[in-house]
């Protein structure tokens, strides 16, 4: 069988003529960028896992994006990051929250995963842990980006309300490799201003990530705590797996039940068989996907506009 990959880098307010040019084009390169690292691994017969992590790799590294440099700070001017991976051949998983110097989140939440009996590590222990495990280290303001800065003063100065037109720069992955098995990597930095240690949904298995080999692999970005508590990612593959949806309607009810819930947002998604679908409830969501039979990459919700 053959294999795709879909990628993610975040929902929000991109609409046409509204994002800069230059912003544009920076977060569609990135997005070729990882859809290239990730192909290479599964045209050359690789893992689903391997594939997942190295398109993920690609846009944390990518400050287009709000997952390792470049992401948001949190309330008091700190990156905090957040990842999780998962195999859908037999639903292992592992996350990191609150990490301040692992470059490289979703690689720490692989060694969560293999390396001990827990699925989610958080905060200064599983910087520790990443460490012992030869993740590189770096200093806190490797991450911070002028614009997330000045993204961050302005918030606060309009007393840490949370902005309408805020664009969810969390990125993720999933893929299904020849072997027909899933697997899903997501990353964030998280929402800006937060406070008092917040964790969305990204590192949480179930919430913002999940994968099963019966259903399908699922990433969401968003409104975090929305998606936690509609059990987003697991939704999609229960509707599936337990009512018979097919991908594209599991997706749009639990889009609909995250609205009910007064959260926007938007969900990428494979099955074992390849079939691939998205979905968003902003104006716009970073977005691609690629398999043996060619790629596509995406930004607004305007087909004539994509």
């Amino acid at each position: 069988m053959s294999w795709t990959l879909v990628i993610h880098g975040g929902c929000g307010a991109m609409r046409p003529d509204h994002l800069p040019p230059e912003q544009e084009e920076c977060a569609r390169a990135g997005l070729g960028a990882a859809l290239d690292a990730g192909s290479a691994v599964l045209a050359g017969g690789g893992s689903a896992l391997d594939a997942v992590e190295a398109a993920a790799r690609v846009l944390e590294e990518d400050p287009a994006f709000n997952a390792g440099r470049g992401s948001v700070l949190t309330a008091e001017g700190r990156v905090e990051l957040d990842a999780a991976i998962m195999d859908g051949a037999d639903r292992r998983a592992g996350a990191v929250a609150g990490l301040t110097t692992t470059r490289a989140p979703v690689s720490a939440a692989r060694a969560a995963m293999e390396h001990t009996p827990h699925v989610l590590l958080t905060y200064d222990q599983a910087d520790r842990f990443a460490a012992v495990h030869g993740l590189e280290q770096v200093a806190n303001d490797w991450f911070v980006t002028p614009e997330r800065k000045a993204q961050l003063d302005r918030i606060l100065a309009a007393g840490g309300k949370f902005d309408a037109e805020v664009k969810f720069g969390t990125i993720g992955a999933v893929a299904c490799d020849v072997h027909g098995h899933v697997a899903v990597a997501t990353s964030t930095g998280g929402l800006t201003a937060k406070r008092w240690g917040r964790i969305g949904d990204s590192p949480l298995i179930g919430a913002g990530t999940y994968a099963d080999d019966r259903a399908a692999a699922v990433s969401a970005t968003g409104l975090g705590e929305a998606f936690i508590r509609a059990v987003g990612a697991h939704e999609v593959c229960a509707r599936m797996r337990l009512a018979g949806a097919g991908l594209q309607e599991a997706i749009d009810a639990v889009l609909a039940d995250v609205a009910s819930l007064g959260g926007t947002g938007g969900l990428i998604a494979v099955t074992p068989a390849g079939e691939a679908a998205w979905g968003f409830t902003t104006p716009g969501m970073y977005r691609g996907r690629a398999s043996a039979n060619g790629r596509e990459i995406g930004v607004y919700s305007d087909p004539e506009r994509r």
